[in-house]
């Protein structure tokens, strides 16, 4: 995924989920924060962020935060664009544990769900649950960084799919480079990190991927290992 019109800025505040202050060449402006997690250890004060700004003149913000530097590594935080990387990587068959479907479909309706990706191939057919994750810790990265009962609704979802003859997969889409594993973030949300082991313990397929960012785009890059879930 590509942006348009980026520029650099600093980090000053973040006054709720959706809007953050930031420095643009010394005049403080009101931007769209693209990513209502907490990211608290991400939005630090001075931190180096990078804004795209909106050819729509009718918003209220005419920037939105798009990525942040963590120490010498980019982070992007957009909420958006997971979903986004893996349904193109599936099209282009570059999840090697899927395969290469042949239909493609997002946001499709299953009982009180609606996974993210729905996928067939011959009598194959599945579903995809992606989480973006911009949670890391030396090296190591996890979801979620805030507790999230839909998050666990949907695992709960993919379980039942899987025993009703579906395949399922729940899929965290890294946002970063530099990380050697993921790890379901169980002192965050002890209740996500059990369904992801009974998911796992079911047959639903848990599968990991980072990327590569910087300043203009993000790209779905190489598997990375899914500890802790056994």
């Amino acid at each position: 995924m590509e942006y348009k019109n980026i520029i650099k800025a600093k980090f000053i505040e973040r006054p709720n989920r959706f809007i953050a202050v930031c420095d643009i060449n010394g005049k403080e402006e009101r931007v769209h924060v693209k990513n209502t997690g907490r990211c608290k250890e991400l939005l630090v004060k001075g931190a180096e962020v990078f804004l795209e700004e909106s050819d729509n003149a009718e918003r209220k913000t005419k920037y939105s935060l798009v990525s942040v530097y963590k120490g010498d590594n980019l982070v992007n935080m957009d909420s958006q664009v997971p979903n986004v990387m893996v349904y193109e990587a599936l099209k282009e068959g570059r999840i090697a544990e899927i395969g290469v479907p042949d239909v493609v479909k997002r946001e499709v309706k299953y009982g009180s769900s609606r996974f993210d990706i729905y996928f067939e191939e011959g009598e194959r057919k599945g579903f995809i649950e992606v989480k973006g994750v911009t949670l890391e810790n030396d090296g190591v990265a996890a979801f979620p960084d805030a507790p999230t009962e839909r998050g666990t609704k949907h695992i709960n979802e993919l379980i039942t799919a899987k025993k009703e003859g579906y395949e399922a997969y729940i899929f965290f889409a890294v946002q970063m480079k530099k990380v050697n594993e993921l790890i379901p973030n169980g002192k965050t949300d002890p209740d996500f990190a059990e369904a992801i082991k009974r998911a796992y313990a079911a047959g639903v397929g848990v599968i990991a991927y980072d990327s590569v960012v910087d300043e203009n785009s993000i790209k779905m890059d190489k598997p990375i290992p899914v500890k802790n879930i056994e």
